[in-house]
């Protein structure tokens, strides 16, 4: 599908209503009001370090760069495939650094189940109702990978006294993530994380509980970015919360 981009509100509306009618060409505002609300947020808190945890093929990072995002990103991605459409994606960029391993509760060597769709992939098992929304996520073979926790690594990234965003989309193991994260978390001042409404993989922590952990660890929910639903009933299964010291 073909986009254009246009800022002017009234002359975009004409024009969509046009060429939808003519052409069935879409036209979209970018940045839609959702990015440009993260953005702002960046801006307001100073962010210059983001960590990119689940980083897949560098989706996050490319579209933090198209949206004018200057500082350094950090990505972890540990499968293989992932990993090396990600280095490519980041190379050139000296301000881009990738990591190939998971970032999670400890450190050593586990197994992650790997999805048909390569975004699903997960250190958890699946629920039905994955497969369910998403025939396309369905677990097709697993693979060995390394593991580190972000504290027993985030001295050597040498991002002290910086302004730090934490990404974390990692298909439920969002948990882990943080608690593998106790003292660097003190370094962090926003986090953008995948919250379930509905979980799709065992274990996973729901929205509220989610919620609450981050608020005890003195994080406050500031946004809310739309995110996975289910396409045959409409039922809102994901979203990713913003939130800020």
């Amino acid at each position: 599908m073909n986009h254009f981009i246009y800022k002017n509100k009234s002359f975009l509306l004409k024009i969509k209503r046009f060429f939808n009618a003519t052409t069935g060409i879409e036209i979209t505002k970018y940045p839609t009001d959702e990015l440009a609300r993260r953005i702002a947020l960046l801006h307001h808190n100073q962010i210059n370090v983001i960590l990119d945890i689940g980083a897949n093929i560098g989706q996050f990072g490319g579209e933090m760069r198209n949206l004018g995002y200057k500082g350094e990103i950090i990505s972890f991605e540990p499968t293989k495939d992932a990993f090396a459409k990600l280095s490519k994606n980041a190379s050139g960029d000296s301000q881009w650094r990738v990591y190939n391993y998971s970032i999670g509760e400890r450190d050593g060597e586990t197994t992650i189940n790997i999805s048909k769709n390569s975004v699903s992939s997960s250190l958890l098992e699946d629920l039905p109702q994955l497969t369910e929304s998403a025939p396309e996520a369905r677990f097709i073979e697993k693979e060995t990978i390394q593991i580190r926790k972000l504290d027993s690594v985030f001295k050597e990234l040498n991002i002290e006294n910086k302004n730090i965003y934490l990404k974390i989309d990692t298909q439920g193991y969002e948990e882990m993530v943080l608690l593998g994260a106790e003292e660097s978390l003190k370094s962090v001042k926003g986090i953008q994380i995948e919250m379930s409404f509905i979980p799709s993989y065992k274990g996973t922590l729901t929205f509220e509980q989610m919620k609450k952990r981050l608020n005890d660890l003195d994080f406050n929910l500031v946004a809310i970015e739309n995110g996975f639903y289910d396409k045959k009933t409409g039922m809102q299964l994901e979203v990713d919360g913003i939130f800020y010291k």
